[in-house]
């Protein structure tokens, strides 16, 4: 089957998905106000249920030949970071933490697992643009004619920038620039600032000065060294990861953190596999099938040992034919200690794990992210000493399989999720439609 027609079926077997989160670290019910944990419930709740809702709002003038009826996994990723950005409760856009000098640089990113020339964008050093992440989104976008060859026009700005070029990273005055070009709002310093922000920003330089412990981390109070992001798929079956950050509490001014860093803090992709590596064997399909059933017959001992020899076994794989294929996607976003996940090159890793193993998305998430993963290893001997290794990921995986002729046998989707530290603020729309949140790792 040709690629379009294998999307155009791809649109009427694919279930959009959504989780977004907004930061991991050092937050234990006994250290954080009851109050605050209630603030972030309600905010969670209220970002996913109005990304869902524009996740789900068609497009009456779209064409069912030329263009989706839906908002695409980039537009869903994107808006629900956006909001994200600009409620002070997050470390990003309005709530962003303050460097050692006590400025606000900002950082953001966007990663599709198909369909842009450029596929991952990130964008760093920000001192001005309202919403960081419409700037990575619009470097995306604006690839698909920045990478062909055609005359530039000299830049009226202060520096030269016709366009963002074949480039996937900017950073500082020139990603700022870009942005007013872009049509992107531009504002002052003051927008990002924030009173509780500055407090942290004050007590750890305090902690720091008076050798209580780093300006960074403190193993008492939760001291923001997260993120905010998104991981969306659309009807297409494309997924996008969307993440922006205020990066490290009282990091070095000019520091660049995972977030930007593509393959550290974010990624997305699709590939192919020989037949369904990572579906439900063919004994656990009969498993299932038995348990639902319920017992038909009763078999004597002598009976029971020949027929065993003639049964499938766990090992034995996929009841569909040799000849079927597998597309599978993934998308992540990561949160926590950013020099961690620059050191393990996290999502990538997840990424590798889950396609070269090959594994589940969430076993590949887990060897990361969960408890003993290549995060927590990468810390040492620093591990809940420094803050080092902390963090968590978000994602989602998708696995459309396909038989000889291209059609669709079957389409599976889940959201992943998993962290080693306190917690994790996070939420999602589950297989029912209902919006889920969850902070501590004892919750759903």
């Amino acid at each position: 089957m040709a690629e379009f027609g294998l999307q155009q079926e791809m649109k009427s077997r694919v279930k959009p998905r959504l989780v977004i989160h907004g930061g991991a670290g050092n937050i234990h019910p006994d250290t954080y106000p009851p109050e605050k944990f209630q603030a972030y419930r309600k905010a969670l709740v209220e970002i996913v249920t109005r990304t869902d809702q524009y996740m789900r709002r068609q497009d009456e003038a779209a064409s069912e030949k030329s263009h989706r009826k839906f908002p695409s996994a980039l537009e869903t990723a994107t808006y629900a970071v956006r909001l994200l950005e600009n409620s002070p409760l997050f470390n990003s856009g309005h709530g962003a933490v303050f460097t050692r000098d006590g400025f606000n640089e900002l950082e953001a990113s966007v990663m599709v697992s198909r369909g842009h020339k450029k596929q991952g964008v990130g964008v760093m050093g920000l001192r001005h643009v309202k919403n960081p992440i419409l700037l990575a989104r619009a470097m995306l976008e604006h690839g698909e004619d920045d990478l062909e060859p055609r005359p530039q026009d000299i830049s009226s700005g202060r520096l030269n920038i016709p366009s963002a070029q074949g480039h996937v990273q900017l950073h500082g005055e020139a990603a700022e620039q870009l942005a007013g070009q872009y049509g992107l709002e531009l504002v002052d310093q003051s927008y990002f600032y924030t009173q509780h922000r500055w407090d942290e920003h004050i007590r750890g330089l305090e902690r720091e000065q008076t050798g209580h412990g780093q300006a960074t981390w403190s193993v008492d109070e939760y001291v923001s060294q997260g993120t905010c992001g998104a991981v969306a798929l659309d009807q297409d079956g494309v997924i996008c990861a969307a993440t922006s950050t205020g990066g490290l509490t009282n990091k070095l001014t000019g520091r660049i953190g995972d977030t930007p860093t593509i393959g550290a803090g974010f990624w997305a992709e699709e590939w192919t596999e020989d037949g369904d590596p990572t579906g439900p064997s063919t004994w656990d399909r009969l498993k299932d099938s038995v348990s639902q059933s319920g017992p038909c017959l009763v078999l004597g001992n002598a009976f029971r040992g020949a027929l065993a020899d003639f049964l499938p076994t766990p090992a034995m794989y996929t009841p569909f034919g040799a000849d079927t294929y597998t597309t599978r996607s993934f998308g992540g976003s990561g949160t926590g200690n950013g020099d961690s996940f620059l050191r393990t090159n996290a999502l990538r890793t997840v990424a590798a794990i889950a396609r070269w193993k090959p594994e589940s998305g969430a076993k590949a998430v887990s060897r990361v992210a969960g408890r003993g993963g290549e995060l927590q290893r990468n810390a040492g001997d620093r591990w809940q000493r420094t803050g080092e290794g902390q963090g968590g990921i978000i994602g989602i995986e998708s696995v459309v399989v396909c038989d000889a002729s291209g059609h669709i046998v079957e389409t599976r989707s889940g959201i992943l999720m998993d962290f080693n530290c306190g917690s994790m603020f996070r939420a999602w729309i589950d297989g029912k439609g209902k919006p889920q949140v969850s902070i501590f790792s004892n919750e759903p």
